[in-house]
């Protein structure tokens, strides 16, 4: 009976905590720039691209897009950053960020959280070609790739 009980209190503890989430998942292709990520829905409209350390590493082959840290401080960068702003200056200092709506935007931070809260806060400003590195740089280093210091 206890196991019941315990494996109930655990199925509704999971619905709830899917209940809360404000994000979307779906594995698809982003049309606009060709490279493979998640969609992120952002209530509210607009979606950005969760994109992993492999897909980042790709994409820095042929640089075409601003990549940005919001680190506070910065705890090291991802090679080709281009800025370094910390996550509660975003939105007063969006004059940094391409003038281009659609200009693809990489962001990441240590762990995933703050460029969560970047990607959506570029999303509200009309960004339409988002991408957060899921994990931030800890996964990309757990994936073997080196940060400057």
């Amino acid at each position: 009976m206890k196991k019941v009980r315990l494996f109930s209190l655990i199925l509704l503890l999971g619905f709830l905590l899917m209940a809360c989430a404000d994000q979307n998942f779906v594995a698809t292709r982003n049309p606009a720039s060709g490279e493979i990520g998640q969609v992120v829905e952002v209530e509210g409209g607009g979606q950005y691209f969760d994109i992993v350390s492999s897909e980042l590493n790709d994409m820095l082959n042929e640089k075409d897009f601003f990549l940005v840290n919001v680190l506070d401080p910065s705890e090291g960068d991802i090679p080709g950053t281009d800025a370094s702003i910390p996550v509660d200056q975003v939105s007063q200092r969006l004059s940094e960020f391409p003038d281009a709506k659609d200009a693809k935007i990489v962001i990441y931070c240590r762990r995933g959280n703050r460029s969560v809260i970047t990607a959506k806060i570029l999303i509200a400003e009309g960004y339409t070609n988002v991408f957060n590195l899921n994990g931030g740089v800890r996964a990309w280093a757990d994936a073997g790739y080196e940060l400057e210091p």
